[in-house]
């Protein structure tokens, strides 16, 4: 399993993922999640991809190579327009389907894969699309500003509570760390290092690229500090009255 999400901010995007991928108590290994196209100045585009590493990665293959969309062959670096991305993506989702879908249906093998495509090209606002098994997607908006795919349930409670499409980058990446850290404590197929981009509203490169280990100096101290303040403000509750002993 995996966790990756996404947020879509006034200030840009961030893209987050883990790196463990298990197909066993006794296969686990790292790989990355997040893949990027960049044409400084013109455009730049983020890739997260969860469910069956096969699988997405021929999703990522078959869009470096070019897929087949409205009777011509594009990719990542020539489609016009963010949503022309998404559908894109959702092609070659569809593709990699009609290929190999049949063959792994005869293994008893289920086509798992979804996919969160972020980014800007041009003058048109950053956008982050979540591109499902069928090649179908959805959008963030300013109401639902992030997007989730993976083992998304530990990790959205922070996000729900704090995140809003007004939060400042810096603070979105806090939000981010928490919300993986969370998700890493309490499923064990979600594991470091982490692979983290930002993408700054029209700046049209990559601002930040980084891997995150265990011992990076900026996760401990959210790591350690979310801890502590959880522990803290459950303490500060009170306990239920009628739950005291009263003999």
């Amino acid at each position: 399993m995996t966790y990756c999400v996404g947020l879509c901010l006034r200030e840009g995007l961030l893209l987050l993922g883990d790196t463990r991928t298990n197909a066993g108590v006794d296969n686990i290994s790292v790989f990355s999640k997040l893949q990027h196209v960049e044409v400084p100045g013109e455009r730049v585009l983020g890739l997260c991809t969860a469910g069956n590493l096969a699988i997405t990665q021929a999703v990522w293959g078959h869009l470096q190579e070019g897929v087949s969309l409205d009777g011509r062959l594009a990719t990542l670096r020539d489609v016009p327009t963010m949503f022309q991305a998404a559908r894109l993506v959702g092609a070659a989702v569809r593709a990699i389907y009609k290929q190999d879908g049949q063959a792994l249906s005869q293994q008893n093998i289920g086509f798992d894969c979804s996919l969160l495509v972020g980014g800007q090209i041009g003058a048109e606002p950053p956008r982050l699309f979540l591109v499902y098994s069928a090649g179908n997607f959805i959008e963030a908006t300013a109401d639902t500003p992030f997007l989730q795919i993976g083992e998304h349930k530990y990790g959205k409670p922070i996000l729900d509570r704090n995140l809003s499409f007004d939060t400042p980058l810096a603070e979105a990446v806090k939000l981010a760390l928490v919300s993986m850290d969370s998700t890493i404590r309490s499923n064990l197929t979600v594991g470091l290092p982490m692979d983290l981009m930002m993408l700054r509203a029209d700046a049209l490169r990559v601002d930040q690229r980084r891997r995150i280990a265990e011992d990076d100096p900026y996760y401990t101290v959210v790591r350690v500090g979310w801890g502590q303040a959880l522990k803290a403000a459950y303490m500060a509750l009170p306990a239920p009255e009628w739950a005291r002993n009263s003999s």
